[in-house]
């Protein structure tokens, strides 16, 4: 086993934190072993965080946290059982795992339960560099969320209201122990701030906002820059027009972007998939976009937002393509639905690490001036797509571009298609990666969508 030791900083506790949920994920083990389980799993994890919201220059929340929590996973042969609690005093933990065994004892078998096999269970636990405490104090954070709301309402003379601005800082130690002896340990930090604000008044009134977010303090953007650019962005929705109904290449920005992606792996996904759910059954092997496509999964990544040594179920990570020259190399699975459908995991019990799709462009305006004329998208409302089909219909909020550059807002529209035949007809993925996303990707133009608006 390789371990690779952190930096501690002074008065960093959370070595002790985790070495202390550790010890007691090991009395849970022991404790459902002895009631008789055959296999068991505990997860624990512990939460802090500080979170302040300001309105109108005046504070309206001050929050800190402290959340806990311990699940009990046991295992009689094929019959799973699991209870959890957020009460760490001995008799709640004796309960909690009983509780866990009596349900074991009252299920049916399933062919399928179990821990992950033995031999996948990680052995090595590089330092991803995700632990970078903030020691923000209130009244720090009061005035960064303040300092980040004015320079917003200071903007521009058109911002008439604001919805407020937030600073937060949390961090999480967990730990995820089975009986094959298994235990390990993540701790994780992130930090954010984000303001919105309304402009125009009446009828005419638009919102909108920007928020930046990392795993550490430098890694955000200034919280007046944050200020100035939700100011931008709410300005610029002024005096929307819609569209007449049609069909056009359609460009979505990075933020908006990566909820393609997002369709992609909820297709791919196990559960999806078992349950006969998915319209990419028995993809693997296809050629599901152009063949210039690369997806890789990057769960190693130092300071990525979801890097991890192991997944859900202890299996040990690594780098693989999901995507390779267009073709789906592989589902997303963990140990549980492998075996429902008879394959290997691919080490995602919880879901993906870090996703990185390869650019083939430039800038979000570079990619403008390729697509000509089209529909720049940066919202999207509503949740009509069919997992089934891949039919796809969402509200959309953007801008119209004529001649490779922006002319004038758009709302009151619809945008649809089928998904499989988006992802073939994507013909630029941009380098302006949005980096407060797990999901890796720049803008992605498609070349061609319905438009459905006011004729």
């Amino acid at each position: 086993m390789n371990v690779i030791a952190p930096e501690v900083a002074v008065g960093d506790d959370s070595p002790a934190r985790l070495e202390r949920l550790a010890d007691l994920s090991q009395q849970l083990l022991e404790r459902a072993r002895a009631l008789g389980a055959s296999q068991a799993e505990v997860s624990c994890s512990e939460d802090r965080g500080m979170e302040v919201n300001v309105r109108l220059g005046e504070v309206e929340t001050v929050q800190s946290t402290r959340d806990r929590g311990i699940a009990v996973t046991v295992y009689f042969g094929q019959r799973k059982g699991s209870a959890s609690t957020a009460d760490l005093n001995e008799a709640s933990l004796a309960a909690t795992v009983e509780q866990a065994c009596a349900i074991a004892r009252h299920t049916e078998d399933d062919p399928a339960a179990g821990l992950a096999d033995a031999t996948l269970m990680a052995r090595d636990f590089p330092d991803l560099d995700s632990w970078h405490p903030w020691a923000l104090q209130a009244d720090e954070a009061v005035d960064l969320a303040l300092a980040c709301e004015a320079a917003g309402r200071e903007a521009d003379p058109r911002i008439s209201n604001s919805d407020g601005a937030s600073v937060s800082s949390m961090q999480s130690v967990s730990v995820y122990a089975n009986s094959h002896g298994f235990i390990g340990r993540e701790r994780g930090t992130h930090h954010s701030v984000g303001c919105a604000l309304i402009a125009g008044s009446g009828d005419g009134m638009q919102r909108d906002g920007w928020y930046t977010g990392g795993l550490a303090r430098e890694d955000l953007e200034a919280a007046d820059h944050v200020g100035r650019r939700a100011a931008e962005r709410t300005v610029s929705r002024l005096q929307p027009r819609s569209l007449p109904t049609g069909s056009m290449p359609v460009l979505f920005a990075p933020e908006v972007a990566r909820s393609l992606v997002g369709h992609l792996l909820s297709a791919v996904s196990g559960g999806a998939l078992y349950r006969q759910a998915s319209f990419l059954l028995d993809s693997v092997g296809q050629q599901l976009f152009p063949d210039w496509m690369q997806i890789e999964e990057l769960p190693h990544l130092r300071r990525g937002l979801r890097s991890a040594a192991f997944d859900g179920d202890g299996v040990a990570t690594r780098a693989s393509a999901l995507v390779r020259d267009g073709v789906l190399q592989r589902y997303v699975l963990g140990s549980y639905s492998a075996r429902k459908l008879g394959l290997q995991t691919t080490a995602n019990a919880g879901g993906v690490h870090n996703l990185q799709l390869a650019a083939n462009a430039g800038s979000l305006q570079d990619i403008a001036r390729q697509m000509g004329q089209g529909l720049l998208v940066t919202e999207l409302m509503g949740q009509g797509v069919n997992g089934v089909t891949g039919d796809y219909s969402r509200g959309a909020g953007g801008f119209k571009v004529e001649n490779g550059e922006i002319q004038y807002p758009v709302d009151g529209i619809t945008i649809a298609g089928n998904l499989r035949e988006m992802f073939a007809a994507i013909e630029a993925v941009g380098s302006d990666v949005d980096p407060r996303s797990h999901i890796r990707t720049g803008s992605i133009l498609v070349g061609r969508m319905t438009i459905a608006g006011n004729d």
